[in-house]
């Protein structure tokens, strides 16, 4: 995992919706939350809803939030730039949501999975990098967003994160042929 602390990885990746989004166009936010989603997993899914409450609720308290799908579009073209725009449309996310097509920026944020959330305080160090809450698809618990909510309240405070940071769960990353991550040997 990319440990707490790290400064966050510049990135310069087309919008699903137009145009490029980079980590200085994210402003200089109080928290900035970057999330590694896809449009089959799921996991994401399951929580789609919620990816879209998070940046409403939190926008006016100043977090910024990007979405970023790192899978293979050839392999999977239901994650392919077209899919992820007729998503981000018809999920009504605010949120930029970001296409990493040569998986560079996955593998900087050392990110695994679909889901996996990364936030960033004011100084855009890590302080937080695990799950969203306790709700699988199939454990019958409801999505609350309850850890990254938390962690996110006490970034937007000031306030260290309490507790255990939880890894998430979900789909692996679909890597294209031959850019799998190694990352015992990045340590």
């Amino acid at each position: 995992m990319l440990p707490l602390g790290t400064l966050a990885i510049p990135f310069d990746l087309p919008d699903a919706r137009g145009g490029h989004v980079s980590l200085a166009s994210m402003g200089t936010a109080k928290a900035l939350l970057v999330m590694f989603i896809c449009n089959h997993c799921p996991f994401v899914r399951h929580i789609r809803e919620e990816l879209g409450r998070i940046p409403r609720d939190y926008a006016s308290r100043g977090l910024a939030v990007v979405g970023i799908c790192s899978n293979d579009p050839d392999k999977y073209p239901q994650d392919n730039f077209e899919a992820m725009r007729a998503e981000s449309l018809e999920a009504g996310w605010t949120f930029p949501y970001l296409h990493d097509a040569d998986q560079r920026v996955a593998k900087a944020y050392r990110a695994s999975c679909t889901p996996d959330f990364f936030l960033f305080d004011a100084g855009q160090r890590l302080v937080y990098r695990g799950q969203l809450d306790d709700s699988r698809p199939t454990n019958g618990i409801a999505v609350s967003g309850r850890d990254l909510r938390a962690a996110i309240d006490a970034t937007l405070r000031g306030e260290p994160i309490a507790g255990e940071q939880l890894p998430s769960i979900g789909c692996n990353i679909k890597w294209i042929p031959g850019r799998e991550p190694d990352y015992a040997s990045n340590r």
